[in-house]
């Protein structure tokens, strides 16, 4: 996606989504005591390091309730392995955790990380280091030649029903014939994926 489309683009919808996003991070602190945001280091172009930021979604102690779940739950501990998600995640604020996660509202601030030129409107998601880690160098590599998208392929493709090594194969395609066409195409079919919400959790 061209910089200067990034730009355009995200600050309309930045304006736009203003009072939404306004709205999203009031429930967030009335249902859970600590920050709105969630921040996390990404890798991004070039395998530069950058701060992504979402409404934060999940509980303040997520990762121990994250690892007593798993412990107990040995079915949920094979489909984290497999998608790095799960579909009953112990970890969400009650009552507006999942809605905001299935309608991709907790994605919103990403457009400040479009604007500052850390991500693209449409690319490669940021993964996190620790599932990077787990592809080989040369998928690692090749990735790293774009700025990370805040939509992309597997998004528009069935979200976090894929396995991650299916991830890793349509970033692939992506990758091979990504142009303003294809972006295009793809900004065009975000808004319906996030609709009906296939795979979304």
């Amino acid at each position: 996606m061209p910089r200067i489309l990034d730009i355009f683009l995200a600050g309309i919808l930045l304006l736009v989504c203003a009072p939404v996003l306004a709205l999203c991070g009031l429930l967030v602190r009335l249902f859970s005591p600590g920050p709105v945001f969630f921040r996390q280091n990404r890798e991004g172009l070039h395998g530069r390091p950058f701060t992504m930021i979402k409404l934060r979604t999940m509980r303040i102690d997520a990762d121990g309730a994250l690892k007593s779940w798993l412990a107990s739950h040995p079915r949920d501990a094979d489909e984290w392995l497999k998608y790095r998600r799960l579909a009953r995640d112990p970890r969400l604020i009650p009552l507006i955790g999942r809605p905001l996660r299935i309608s991709s509202l907790d994605e919103l601030p990403q457009l400040w990380n479009v604007l500052r030129g850390d991500m693209t409107l449409v690319g490669p998601r940021p993964l996190e280091h620790e599932v990077l880690d787990r592809f080989p160098l040369k998928y690692r590599n090749r990735r790293a030649l774009v700025r990370p998208g805040l939509t992309g392929l597997w998004q528009v493709s069935g979200r976090s029903e894929h396995e991650m090594r299916r991830v890793l194969a349509i970033d692939m395609v992506y990758l091979r014939h990504r142009g303003l066409k294809l972006d295009l195409q793809i900004l065009v079919r975000t808004p319906l994926a996030v609709f009906r919400a296939r795979g979304a959790y």
